[in-house]
């Protein structure tokens, strides 16, 4: 991803396994964090929620974000990252977390009855890193 910092990009490998904490804007403008699973492909980051949620019904409202991307062998060293949802979609949502749920967990994803998964896509903006 071009507007990632190369010394950084191994946070967005699925080998690396970093997560990611997603801010989001309350309907009263407080802040809002959550821990996220996330991939990217070659100008987003990627994130997946069920519909409903804190995170999914801020984004859909307000889609400036910010993220972070800690690196888990060393939390000192992580990415910023301040963007806007340019896209939210059902379409390839179950397979994006079922893929999300391989990275992180090992295993399949198991859907919940009632359930319905959306994918953001999320383009960076502005970014800054953090190392020792």
């Amino acid at each position: 991803m071009k507007s990632i910092p190369a010394s950084h990009h191994d946070l967005l490998e699925a080998a690396t396994r970093a997560f990611a904490f997603i801010a989001t804007v309350m309907p009263d403008g407080s802040p809002q964090v959550t821990p996220v699973w996330f991939d990217a492909d070659d100008e987003h980051i990627l994130i997946n929620t069920a519909e409903g949620r804190v995170k999914d019904k801020n984004m859909r409202r307000r889609p400036r974000v910010a993220l972070c991307l800690m690196d888990t062998s060393d939390p000192y060293r992580y990415l910023q990252i301040r963007g806007h949802v340019v896209e939210r979609t059902y379409d390839g949502a179950d397979a994006h977390i079922d893929r999300l749920s391989r990275k992180y967990h090992g295993r399949p994803w198991v859907p919940h009855p009632g359930q319905k998964r959306v994918l953001y896509k999320i383009r960076p903006e502005k970014t800054d890193v953090r190392h020792r």
